[in-house]
């Protein structure tokens, strides 16, 4: 029906995730005791609807959906959902969902707002695959950064019973505290990795002439990030940064990550164009 558009179907996926917030809330109560796919499907649901939302955005602009904020933000989402339910299939990790699903809600609420999808005028000037390669890579990279943060909550959950010596945490379906530690390096150094193929993908972009590439606040502000995580993984890998800050730097940094993405990407000219 053409009356149901793509926006019809991401709400869609907000109201899935938004169940699986609700549900989570008593996963968390019960301090994961049993083994439960309910919430793990609420999610799937919400990819799945996410999905046909991406899909029908990229048919009618026949691109990559990432030309507005609210594309790049759901963009971004739709890599955070699809990543946590191929780790939540892992042994011990399907409550992986519960802790994802807060944040799926919460920015899905905020990428409804009218402004950040105002009517499209002329499509940005940069094309092509290599455009293709860099949103595509910068927004995974975003997603992995995403799991690790829940990764790292789950972490300190675990860190914090354990020395309150609190029974949940021995009755826990949670994984390990050390492969939480693990996860959690893992998937900042994934994310890492993507983030640093993006921007050099990005630096190959067309651009305004005279422009330098440097200069746009976007890349200003990636090039920012990029060394926050370069440091936290140095910090950690050969200097002794303990478990705890390493877990709290990855919760922190995607937190700003949330909070200043649409910022950086309203006044970035080059993402305007």
């Amino acid at each position: 029906m053409a009356w149901f558009t793509d926006r019809h179907c991401f709400l869609l996926a907000v109201t899935f995730y938004g169940l699986s917030t609700i549900y989570s809330v008593f996963l968390w109560r019960k301090g994961f005791r049993r083994d439960d796919w309910v919430n793990y499907f609420l999610i799937a649901a919400g990819v799945v609807l996410h999905t046909l939302a991406m899909t029908k955005r990229g048919l009618t602009l026949h691109s990559c959906p990432v030309n507005n904020l609210y594309e790049a933000t759901t963009f971004l989402l739709w890599a955070l959902g699809l990543a946590s339910l191929v780790y939540s299939l892992l042994p011990r990790f399907k409550f992986l969902a519960a802790f994802t699903a807060p944040v799926l809600f919460t920015v899905g609420v905020f990428a409804l707002m009218p402004s950040l999808d105002p009517p499209r005028g002329p499509k940005p000037e940069f094309s092509g695959a290599l455009r293709s390669l860099h949103a595509a890579t910068s927004l995974q990279a975003y997603g992995a950064f995403g799991l690790a943060a829940v990764a790292a909550g789950m972490f300190l959950m675990q860190r914090h019973d354990l020395k309150a010596h609190k029974l949940r945490a021995m009755l826990s379906l949670l994984p390990s505290i050390q492969r939480l530690e693990l996860i959690t390096f893992r998937l900042v150094a994934v994310g890492f990795v993507l983030l640093t193929i993006g921007l050099a993908a990005g630096s190959q972009l067309p651009r305004h002439e005279g422009k330098p590439y440097l200069s746009d606040s976007k890349v200003i502000w990636s090039a920012l990030l990029w060394l926050v995580y370069l440091e936290s993984l140095v910090a950690y890998k050969l200097f002794g940064r303990t478990s705890r800050r390493f877990a709290l730097g990855a919760i922190i940094a995607f937190a700003v990550l949330l909070l200043t993405f649409w910022v950086t990407n309203i006044y970035s000219p080059l993402h305007n164009q």
